[in-house]
């Protein structure tokens, strides 16, 4: 059985799923059951594993063909290590996507459902009203870098974090763990360090503007 995960962590892990899936004001918003939001998760992490297969797939096949059009250089081979290494890496995230499609029901079984529903929509509700003063705060501290080229599930994460941060009054340190933790699962290794780092600038930008 997987190791219970509080309320409000289960909120954000379907906040962040149902960004793309969820539509409607916020009146609309309200009517959403658990089982909506449940399903919109799961179809997005259902997307994601098919991509990532897909491009695993790909890699393998491109690798193969390497092989079979030239002769066996030690160049080619590398090469053909490099995909099969990358096509390896996509399918363990696949697998990874599989594991949390598994798991996310009984997570919210084992959770206090109403305080999941209530706070997922939340999430969603503020970051929606407040989406262009958080982008701009983003935009703000990031350093040589434009907002919208940062990845979807990235830039959802940091917006999520932001909105806790400043109009949820979650304690900023909280917020930007679980922020971190949420990259972890569902970005990698370079893009939890990127958003830890964005994020501890948006702590210092606000505070130096609560200081003025």
């Amino acid at each position: 059985m997987p190791p219970r995960k509080q309320p409000r962590r289960i909120a954000r892990e379907l906040a962040l799923l149902t960004f793309s899936q969820i539509k409607g004001t916020a009146a609309e918003l309200e009517e959403q059951d658990l089982n909506n939001l449940i399903v919109a998760a799961i179809r997005t992490l259902t997307n994601e594993i098919k991509d990532s297969l897909e491009s695993a797939s790909a890699e393998i096949k491109r690798s193969h063909e390497q092989l079979l059009k030239s002769e066996t250089t030690a160049a080619n081979l590398n090469s053909s290590k490099a995909m099969i290494k990358d096509a390896l890496e996509l399918t363990k995230n696949a697998i990874n996507r599989l594991g949390s499609t598994v798991e996310l029901p009984e997570f919210i079984q084992l959770a206090q459902q109403h305080q999941v529903r209530e706070y997922t929509l939340e999430l969603i509700q503020t970051v929606g009203r407040r989406n262009q003063e958080i982008e701009t705060l983003l935009q703000d501290s990031l350093k040589d870098w434009q907002l919208k080229r940062i990845s979807k599930i990235d830039r959802d994460i940091l917006k999520m974090a932001v909105a806790e941060m400043i109009y949820l009054e979650i304690p900023e340190k909280v917020a930007i763990n679980e922020a971190v933790e949420l990259a972890k699962s569902y970005s990698d290794e370079e893009g939890y360090r990127f958003i830890n780092g964005v994020l501890r600038r948006v702590s210092d930008l606000v505070g130096n503007k609560s200081k003025k």
